[in-house]
């Protein structure tokens, strides 16, 4: 429902207005934006190419990195036609449908991890249960009703966008659209929908993150009786797991979990996580984990040997 909306556009003021800093952030933001993509798109291709990595690990791994690179898509091919543009202005409608895929990416990433320490969990602490309890079956019902959970808390967002007039201005102090910066150009009381907006984007943030820490405390707590072996393969997963855990979190609490207030800052920890986590992610994975790189090996050598043979 939209209410007494004059507004049919927004302009986003970006990261800077200087010409030359918005020529290097097009740079910086063009590297890091393809190295997300090579390395997601080199799991995701590796995983669904290769026999090996056929366990629910590599299952949640693969929808991880779909996850990654949806989420940054929905924000960084526009940031990058912004730093080459004098024009930054974004539709109404391109700027909700940017809200929409920004949280359905992004929640779906929260559930994702939420799923792969359910997978550590059950792997490590039920052994002899786990491909009854983890079968083929179980973890696509279980990706199903994370993209439905997702749906919900992004049609929540859109909601709450649509609730609010709009008036004028139409300047967002930001280089994307999201709930926090379209709540400062409503002409109305937003105190409600700030409430809201923490409890939701907020409370999703923090409890999957208290929850995802305590499950890793107690599968880490639970190694001490496995074997030297079986203990430093498990932790050196768990670890990967942890450290992106911390990376993809950090941030987000820390901007939806406060009330409607802005800090200098903001915009870059907005960097971090929108195109510096989902880089990082194949990385993390693939340097701490040997199965996954013994797989990228032999898919090059499969492309070596087809490219020799034509």
């Amino acid at each position: 429902m939209q209410l007494n909306n004059n507004v049919t556009e927004f302009i986003l003021l970006g990261l800077t207005q200087d010409p030359l800093r918005k020529k290097i952030i097009f740079a910086i933001f063009l590297f890091f934006y393809l190295g997300m993509l090579v390395g997601n798109l080199l799991i995701i291709t590796t995983i669904k190419t290769s026999q090996v990595l056929g366990s629910p690990m590599y299952f949640f791994l693969f929808y991880l990195s779909l996850s990654d690179t949806c989420f940054s898509t929905s924000i960084a091919p526009r940031t990058l036609m912004d730093a080459l543009s004098k024009k930054t202005t974004i539709s109404f409608n391109q700027c909700i449908i940017q809200v929409f895929t920004l949280h359905f990416f992004g929640c779906m990433e929260v559930f994702i991890l939420i799923l792969m320490a359910v997978d550590r969990y059950v792997a490590i602490c039920k052994p002899l249960h786990y491909m009854t309890i983890m079968s083929h079956r179980v973890c696509s019902v279980l990706v199903a009703v994370a993209c439905v959970g997702s749906s919900v808390h992004s049609l929540v967002q859109i909601f709450l966008a649509l609730s609010l007039p709009y008036c004028g201005p139409n300047e967002i102090d930001h280089y994307f659209c999201d709930l926090e910066p379209l709540l400062k150009l409503a002409c109305a009381d937003t105190y409600v929908i700030n409430l809201l907006l923490v409890s939701n984007s907020g409370a999703i943030c923090t409890v999957s993150f208290v929850m995802l820490m305590f499950s890793y405390v107690i599968i880490l707590h639970s190694l001490r009786n496995h074997s030297v072996e079986g203990r430093r393969k498990a932790l050196s997963t768990c670890i990967s797991h942890i450290i992106v855990v911390i990376l993809f979190f950090g941030p987000c609490i820390f901007i939806y979990t406060r009330p409607a207030t802005t800090f200098p800052m903001d915009k870059m920890i907005a960097v971090f996580y929108t195109i510096g986590t989902p880089l990082l992610n194949p990385l993390i994975y693939t340097l701490r984990n040997a199965e996954v790189k013994n797989a990228m090996r032999k898919l090059w050598s499969k492309k070596l040997v087809s490219d020799d043979v034509r």
